[in-house]
């Protein structure tokens, strides 16, 4: 794997990946971090595979465009919180405060970011806790214990021992976001599947979850353009 860069306003850093699997050459662009790669067969010269993306190029910028650029997490700045901007500001004492639309952050400028980001952190460990005690119950499944990452493949995931693990960014989206993952990996300690009978279960404990899950599916992406 090697990097190199598509020329143009502004220049476009390129992965370049050779696989043994691969018969042609495909481009992915990711819609988490924007990482373009390029894959093609083993024995392809490298310049045809630049001149496969000089020619897309538009597409590429195309898609670009549209995902956005990353968001630096900094004074000033404005961040989902619950589904709602929220404008970051200069906070004084000791810990973060939340108010009606911003949040206060105390400390050296320079670790706003990653102050901001372990509040968050906590927060949502706190939410998450209590929706699954609420989901669970309703289940009649225990589960063992929770922990967050900041997973950018999955919004959360069930073990066949109870443990739950959840993206810490579910704090950013709307509560009842938050709620339906919260419900939909509680329901796995009953079905360790996405059987007919696992939804059935997610609609018991949650309700109605379409909307949640669309939303997850359109907008959640976008809640890792926030750079802590």
């Amino acid at each position: 794997m090697t990097e190199t860069v598509l020329p143009g306003d502004p220049p476009i850093p390129l992965i370049l990946r050779r696989s043994t699997r691969a018969r042609r050459i495909t481009l992915r662009i990711s819609q988490l971090d924007g990482r373009v790669t390029l894959t093609m067969p083993k024995r392809l010269a490298e310049r045809e595979a630049l001149a496969f993306a000089r020619e897309k190029e538009p597409w590429i910028r195309k898609h670009l465009e549209a995902r956005g650029d990353d968001v630096p997490v900094a004074l000033g700045q404005s961040i989902p919180l619950g589904g709602r901007m929220v404008r970051i500001e200069r906070g004084a004492g000791r810990s973060v405060q939340m108010g009606a639309d911003a949040v206060a952050v105390p400390g050296p400028e320079a670790r706003v970011g990653a102050r901001l980001g372990a509040w968050l952190k906590e927060l949502a460990r706190d939410r998450l806790a209590g929706a699954c005690d609420d989901y669970a119950a309703r289940l009649g499944r225990p589960y063992s214990r929770i922990t967050l990452r900041d997973t950018r493949s999955r919004w959360g995931s069930c073990t066949s021992d109870g443990a739950l693990m959840f993206s810490w960014r579910l704090i950013m989206a709307p509560p009842e976001v938050l709620d339906y993952v919260a419900a939909h990996e509680v329901a796995h300690l009953a079905e360790m599947n996405h059987s007919p009978a696992f939804w059935a279960g997610v609609e018991r404990i949650y309700g109605p979850y379409k909307d949640a899950r669309g939303w997850l599916r359109k907008e959640g992406n976008a809640l890792h353009r926030y750079k802590f």
